[in-house]
């Protein structure tokens, strides 16, 4: 299996050391033959308005587009998440997405960079103990349609929210595994959403 990472802006070179580690080929994707080279993709943490916009300057906006709604095995983490999402609370005005998730999320739901944290949580298919999050200016997930299958919540002032979702080829987390040096939600991703 090859596993394209979006290598345009943000944390791209921790999802392809963490998809590397997994066993699996992954490469960066900048332009439209490396996109259709790939099996599955990977939408990195980064700046979510950043990503779309040099999505379009690299001309890969539509085609990336197209791909997640014929059922690209697709993986968003946080700015990834939103693109994913189909709805955005608190958008910047004009912000496009790639969209396919039927979820509506909200932008830097935790506050600012200041507020970054980490917290352990029970991911529903992935065993031997918690995941560790690790949350810097997150979203999370303010509703899911009816196909939408939550797979983790965290508690944030006094409230549930969910920070992983999952529909059909597609998955979000709304924190960075990438950077936690725990390779399960990768593997969760080739294991299942892939396969």
């Amino acid at each position: 299996m090859r596993v394209g990472v979006l290598a345009l802006q943000g944390d791209f070179r921790e999802h392809l050391a963490t998809l590397e580690s997994c066993g699996v080929e992954a490469i960066p994707v900048k332009t439209l033959s490396e996109l259709h080279s790939v099996d599955a993709l990977v939408l990195p943490g980064g700046e979510s308005t950043t990503i779309a916009k040099l999505a379009r300057s690299f001309g890969l906006f539509d085609e990336i587009s197209t791909l997640i709604r014929g059922g690209l095995p697709t993986y968003g983490s946080c700015a990834g998440m939103i693109l994913l999402a189909n709805t955005i609370t608190a958008a910047i005005e004009g912000q496009e997405v790639f969209g396919g998730l039927d979820i509506n999320v909200r932008r830097n739901a935790f506050g600012r960079q200041v507020d970054s944290f980490e917290a352990d949580m029970d991911f529903q298919g992935i065993d031997n103990g918690p995941v560790r999050a690790v949350f810097i200016r997150a979203p999370w997930v303010e509703s899911v349609g009816a196909g939408v299958e939550v797979l983790a919540s965290v508690e944030f002032g006094g409230e549930s929210h969910p920070v992983a979702v999952r529909q059909g080829s597609l998955l979000a987390t709304s924190f960075h595994p990438e950077i936690s040096g725990d390779d399960r939600v990768h593997r969760f991703f080739l294991e299942n959403v892939c396969k």
